[in-house]
């Protein structure tokens, strides 16, 4: 099958890794893919495949969102033309390009998928006001315009049929992870940060991940000397937030990790993985630490609370996260029978529903659904 895929490679974010480890598998099961996506002059992300590129122009771009150049639109369309795909698969990027992409895919009749990455606040609770309303507010009339549109979980796709997107329309296929590369394993982690108990946050440190809910927890946990917090990842608050949550309390803040087989390591030698953001989808960097055997304790939103239920990690209400993680922290720093057995169920958790072969599996099913159910009859010298 040949299938255009329009996403992210940059900057790093869980839609740059859905679209890296997506296309990777689909090459891999012998699939033709071409890789559309907002480019500039960069270092080439680490582990992506090699494939066709067609490079977007653009205004601006970020974690969140991009503002595509006028002439976007144009070089779609021609690309389109040009490759003759069989179907168009979409991992939006909250992009003006996303509402005119199914006008420009009727024109040239090819077959539309899209998978919507906004998170949210979880069940039965108000998305909080900000970019995720707003998206979803602005993206749940057209996504109808879409031939199917992908989502993580029932949860979210309740959610979207609420606000009037048909649920015939919308697939569940959860994110996926590599569990041969994201498993138990020997590392050197510890013994570079001299610690006896290592526990890690990984994701972006803006507001809605409540970072600075887990540095206070830990500053005012009394945590040991022996016990360490690697924070991994960059965003807005890191400069503020790294003034007073410092090496002096056993907080060590790596930065960005470009490199997977250094944030492989990372994982394969902590114990925790804390999550506490406020608005999720469905983390892929949950998933990679569930899978590689740590104990987990994620907030109840998006997705994540669905994850970890029934014991395979712990589960936080977002109204007390500070509280609750002050007494989580020393129990799971003074009794490591709790987080090996939490980690072992989550690895098991991961190898029953969240691996990256059924999460293809069923991306194929859907491309074939889509493909019978609108034949598409090309003329590409119209």
């Amino acid at each position: 099958m040949r299938i255009a895929w329009i996403g992210k490679k940059s900057p790093f974010c869980g839609n740059v890794t859905y679209s890296r480890e997506i296309t990777n598998a689909l090459l891999d099961r012998g699939h033709e893919v071409s890789f559309l996506h907002f480019a500039q002059e960069e270092p080439e992300p680490d582990n992506w495949p090699k494939f066709q590129e067609v490079s977007l122009p653009f205004i601006y771009k970020s974690q969140v969102y991009t503002i595509p150049a006028l002439k976007a639109t144009k070089v779609l369309t021609e690309s389109l033309r040009e490759i003759k795909p069989d179907i168009v698969h979409a991992s939006l990027t909250l992009s003006p390009l996303d509402f005119v992409l199914p006008e420009i895919c009727e024109q040239l009749n090819l077959p539309l998928i899209a998978t919507f990455h906004t998170p949210f606040a979880g069940k039965g609770a108000k998305l909080i006001s900000g970019t995720q309303l707003i998206a979803y507010q602005l993206y749940a009339p057209f996504l109808d315009n879409y031939h199917r549109v992908i989502v993580f979980s029932q949860i979210q796709r309740e959610l979207l049929a609420r606000m009037g997107v048909r649920e015939e329309n919308i697939a569940v296929i959860p994110n996926g992870v590599d569990t041969v590369k994201y498993s138990p394993g020997y590392s050197t982690i510890k013994t570079e940060f001299k610690a006896e108990r290592l526990f890690v946050y990984q994701g972006r440190i803006a507001p809605e991940k409540n970072v600075e809910a887990l540095l206070r927890a830990w500053k005012q946990s009394d945590m040991g000397s022996e016990s360490k917090l690697l924070i991994v990842g960059d965003g807005p608050l890191r400069p503020s937030l790294e003034q007073f949550y410092g090496a002096e309390y056993g907080i060590f803040w790596l930065g960005f990790v470009a490199e997977e087989e250094r944030r492989i390591n990372i994982l394969r030698g902590a114990d925790v993985f804390i999550l506490p953001s406020l608005v999720e989808g469905l983390s892929l960097s949950l998933l990679e630490a569930m899978s590689s055997g740590l104990a987990c304790i994620a907030t109840d939103v998006g997705a994540d609370g669905e994850v970890l239920e029934k014991g395979a990690g712990i589960v936080l209400s977002t109204k007390t996260v500070r509280s609750q993680l002050k007494t989580l922290l020393p129990l799971c720093q003074d009794h490591p029978e709790l987080t090996t057995l939490l980690g072992q169920k989550a690895r098991n958790r991961v190898l029953e529903r969240y691996t990256l072969t059924k999460n293809i599996t069923q991306l194929e099913e859907l491309y074939k659904e889509v493909l019978v159910q609108r034949p598409v009859h090309l003329s590409w010298g119209a």
